[in-house]
């Protein structure tokens, strides 16, 4: 399956859709940006930089409070404070119900992987999985891993227009489905799911849903309640923070999890759902990001101070509502520049349904392998990948091997199109070259 962009990109569309984003200032704001002058950055997808705010609050817990929490001295009270802060800036982030609905731990992996235990444990009559060909490994082998358990799995498949639709995933769901695993947005080639519809689906049947939001974390505004789903799982490090992962669960769900505990700890969440020691510093970090985001917002709103005439939820819509406004510029300067250098680009490859994807790209360039355009990338000092992206089921559905893959292009809001019009002359002088 493969597509290709079409002629209704207009090279004036993408300027006009970056005016009035202030993208000098937010690029300041990402010291990483500035220290290998001339290097462009588009592998955003494997993880993104960081800005300085979260350099500093890493920084300072490292140097001020690196102890464990439960003391009754003031360092270790300051890390009980600083991790409660962290949960509200999270349940801000996701728009919890509760900020006891948020967990922290190693990665979004680890916590799929708690979560599929547990729900392994209390299948009952309710034995079907559905997963999909379009996600992350992580969010189909951790479910695929139940099949030992009696679960039974069933694919909701990506259709040939590169996205996952919800007329098929209404014949894949019964009284007999217990949860459905999707992405929100495909790290491999940026599709967006309409996830509130699977929802809808899922819960008609008695349902749960468990969301993977990893590589739409970015990109746009997550909100639990809007997408009523029952589970999902973001990492740090792909929204600005050191590595890191958190869980979002309904509170009631997370209370009848089976899960692992030390038997001190009560079996409440997030307390039950947290296992051992987690990263306090990169907590820290995840709560200066949420800071950071926050920031952004109130200036595109006109409004730079954090007082009470915005909540921090408002100004998380506001900067998320000019990320995809600038992020779709990006995203059809890259279409532009793939298709006149007559690169394939697999998924949503059309302007008009530029809101159906984020800018992330995976492409091939006829007569000429991902890894030696990903090394030719590299000799000008931009920085792409190669590969299957940790969706080998996503290349086999694209007619790719797992071994060769495609070359993906992953941008972010401090990304700009100048950048992209450098990687689009790269990659014509390719071209050229074959």
């Amino acid at each position: 399956m493969e597509a290709k962009s079409q002629g209704i990109l207009n090279p004036d569309i993408p300027s006009r859709l970056n005016a009035g984003f202030p993208i000098e200032t937010v690029r300041t704001a990402f010291p990483a940006l500035t220290r290998t002058p001339g290097f462009i950055f588009f592998d955003n997808a494997a993880g993104a930089q960081v800005p300085q705010i979260v350099l500093d609050a890493v920084n300072h817990h490292l140097l001020e409070c690196n102890v464990q929490r439960g003391g009754r001295y003031a360092k270790s009270r300051e890390v009980d404070e600083m991790i409660l802060r962290a949960r509200h800036s999270v349940a801000d982030l996701v728009n919890a119900r509760d900020a006891r609905e948020i967990a922290f731990g190693m990665n979004a992996t680890s916590f799929i992987r708690l979560v599929s235990l547990a729900i392994g444990q209390t299948l009952g009559k309710r034995r079907q999985i559905v997963v999909t060909d379009m996600d992350h490994e992580a969010n189909v082998a951790t479910w695929l891993a139940l099949e030992r358990n009696g679960a039974r799995i069933l694919w909701w498949k990506m259709r040939d227009d590169g996205n996952l639709h919800v007329d098929d995933l209404v014949p894949l769901v019964s009284s007999t489905t217990r949860l459905v695993a999707c992405t929100l947005a495909s790290n491999a080639i940026g599709s967006i799911v309409d996830v509130a519809a699977a929802a809808t689906v899922a819960h008609a049947a008695g349902a749960e849903i468990f969301l993977d939001s990893v590589h739409y974390g970015p990109h746009g505004l997550i909100d639990v309640q809007a997408f009523d789903c029952d589970y999902l799982v973001c990492s740090g490090y792909k929204i600005f923070a050191p590595h890191m992962g958190f869980l979002w669960g309904r509170y009631e769900l997370l209370q009848e999890l089976p899960t692992f505990r030390e038997d001190f700890i009560v079996d409440e969440p997030p307390g039950k759902i947290e296992a051992g020691t987690f990263i306090y510093e990169n907590v820290a970090g995840m709560d200066a990001a949420v800071r950071y985001l926050e920031t952004l917002g109130r200036s595109m709103a006109g409004n730079d101070t954090t007082g009470k005439s915005e909540s921090r939820r408002s100004a998380l819509q506001h900067a998320f509502e000019a990320i995809r406004v600038y992020e779709e510029s990006l995203s059809l300067e890259m279409l532009r520049v793939l298709n006149d250098c007559g690169a394939v680009v697999y998924g949503v490859a059309e302007g008009d349904r530029i809101d159906q994807r984020v800018p992330t790209l995976c492409f091939g360039l006829p007569n000429m392998s991902a890894a030696r355009v990903t090394k030719e990338f590299a000799k000008q000092n931009i920085g792409v990948r190669d590969g299957h992206m940790y969706s080998p089921r996503l290349m086999n559905r694209l007619g790719l091997s797992r071994e060769s893959g495609a070359v993906r292009a992953s941008l972010v809001h401090y990304n700009t199109l100048e950048e992209v019009r450098r990687f689009g002359r790269v990659l014509a002088e390719m071209k050229e070259s074959c």
